[in-house]
């Protein structure tokens, strides 16, 4: 079965443990970095739950369970409906579109958020993140029965953007690096070989203030993590602990105008057209607010993989 490995502290400094319902089975070992329990802590963490010590989850400070340094890779219009929404088709789509999220972003599920001075269009984007097993330092073929050789685990990200600063300044880079714009977590969802298969049929549920707003699932994903974990290393090298965040679903603040319409501003000139898109976007009552709460969920259909549920506040400066 799958295990969850959950980053902690409770009463001492972090540690590690493995999820057993609503109870921390801690690991023995003492291990700094999520490399480290990668590299060193498998047995460690699969005998952990026939030991007798157990903390009760709800007790416990929930910590990330990616450590920096680390690289965030991640893909950019990979769910079919969110190209569509953005004007483009995905069956003509013949390469990923790459970008890197700054690891001071890294924050834990439980973390409130702070939503900087300067930023008025503040948006979400629930993703299924890898996290990678080994590392990568030369262009390799991945397949889908060889992606267990590479992936250690799954979990939730959010790809919290800066929609006034990403594309007005095309910074993506930052527009989505402000510190703890990447929860990520509560834990790590290590898979059997076998159920790997479960990485195309997870369901990504994203709601603020409890109201629905994004719904997909992985089989909807245009590049699917053994393309894209091919195509990323023949430009880029890994290291345990490195994730990849594979894109977001539709549904998120942020609204493209159609094709037409998108053909028609371009032609204005560009301090026109960005007051036009600020004065548009500012409409929408969806970007986020100080006060909002973002609750963050995958799973499978059946439950039997559970990536948890990330709660995150957002707060003013």
């Amino acid at each position: 079965m799958a295990t969850n490995l959950v980053r902690f502290e409770a009463g001492q400094g972090p540690r590690w443990g493995v999820v057993t319902g609503t109870q921390i089975a801690p690991l023995s070992g003492d291990y700094a970095t999520t490399a480290a329990l990668i590299e060193h802590g498998e047995a460690d963490w699969r005998g952990a739950p026939a030991r007798a010590t157990r903390i009760a989850l709800a007790s416990a400070k929930i910590l990330s369970p990616v450590t920096t340094p680390a690289r965030l890779y991640c893909q950019g219009a990979n769910y079919r409906q969110h190209m569509i929404e953005s004007g483009m088709d995905p069956d003509a789509k013949l390469f990923n579109m790459f970008f890197t999220k700054a690891d001071a972003s890294v924050c834990s599920a439980h973390d409130a958020v702070l939503r900087p001075a300067h930023v008025k269009l503040l948006d979400y984007e629930i993703e299924l993140a890898l996290v990678f097993r080994r590392p990568i330092t030369s262009a390799i073929t991945v397949t889908r029965e060889t992606l267990a050789d590479h992936v250690f685990a799954i979990t939730i990200a959010n790809d919290l953007s800066a929609r006034d600063v990403q594309l007005p300044q095309t910074q993506f880079f930052k527009g989505k690096s402000y510190r703890g714009f990447c929860p990520i977590g509560p834990w790590l969802t290590v898979l059997e070989r076998s159920e790997f298969s479960v990485v195309d049929e997870l369901a990504l549920e994203l709601d603020v203030n409890g109201t629905p707003r994004q719904r997909d699932t992985t089989a909807n994903l245009v590049f699917k993590p053994a393309e894209t974990i091919s195509e990323l290393s023949t430009f880029a090298n890994v290291l345990p602990g490195d994730v990849l965040l594979t894109g977001t679903p539709s549904g998120c603040a942020l609204q493209v105008p159609p094709p037409p319409l998108r053909k028609l501003i371009q032609l204005l000139p560009e301090r026109t057209l960005w007051q036009l898109f600020f004065k548009a976007q500012a409409r929408r009552p969806q970007y986020l607010k100080p006060g909002d709460r973002i609750s963050a969920r995958i799973a499978s259909r059946d439950g039997t993989i559970d990536l948890g549920e990330q709660v995150t506040e957002i707060v003013g400066p």
